[in-house]
């Protein structure tokens, strides 16, 4: 069975990651960093999602040699000149619940007037083959930051960033309406792509008697 190692220990990622990929191809093996509990996690000190990114597909695969995946997302609010940006994570503080984060953002955008609101929630991916060479894929999804949570699905900031041409958030979404729209769905929509024009990765033919 196909078998990828993915830098990271968020449930939700992996549920969003897997749906997509299974999907798409069928049964696939996902080893996270809860298989690799020897396995510190490495400081995100880069100054970009792209640096992040790659900073962790590195770590994950010099423990373990095979086909490994990293992403680093970033929530860029225009009003406040693209902050959280790549602190999204931690915005709030080191050990930040997706609650605080949240709270944090209420506080932050109360004064700007809806019609300003505009962001953008970006995605990138960081591939690395077992040969070691490196690809980076990308996702974004643009909307508006709402003054107070709606839905209870998602995670992060998911309950305040409104799809206008939708009018609900993206934790008011099923996993399918996020996966088809959202920053990461599309990253792992180019994903899926890579995996078939570069590895050759293709659904399990059904045989019919």
């Amino acid at each position: 069975m196909r078998t990828l190692h993915v830098a990271t220990g968020n449930a939700h990622k992996l549920i969003e990651l897997r749906h997509t990929l299974e999907e798409a191809f069928g049964p696939v093996v996902l080893r996270s960093l809860r298989d690799f509990p020897d396995l510190a996690e490495p400081v995100e000190d880069g100054a970009t999602l792209e640096e992040n990114a790659l900073i962790k597909a590195r770590a994950l695969f010099a423990h373990t040699g095979g086909l490994c995946l990293a992403d680093d997302t970033g929530l860029m609010v225009d009003a406040l000149a693209g902050a959280p940006g790549v602190t999204s994570a931690r915005w709030a503080g080191e050990s930040c619940s997706y609650a605080d984060n949240v709270a944090r953002m209420v506080r932050e955008i109360a004064a700007v007037p809806l019609d300003r609101r505009q962001a953008s929630f970006a995605t990138v991916l960081a591939v690395i083959e077992p040969d070691g060479r490196e690809t980076l894929l990308r996702g974004l999804c643009h909307g508006l930051i709402l003054d107070a949570p709606r839905g209870t699905g998602g995670f992060g900031y998911d309950p305040v960033f409104l799809l206008p041409e939708l009018g609900r958030t993206f934790a008011e979404l099923t996993l399918a309406e996020k996966n088809a729209r959202s920053h990461r769905g599309r990253a792992v929509a180019e994903l899926v792509a890579w995996l078939r024009s570069q590895l050759g990765w293709e659904p399990p033919r059904i045989c019919v008697s």
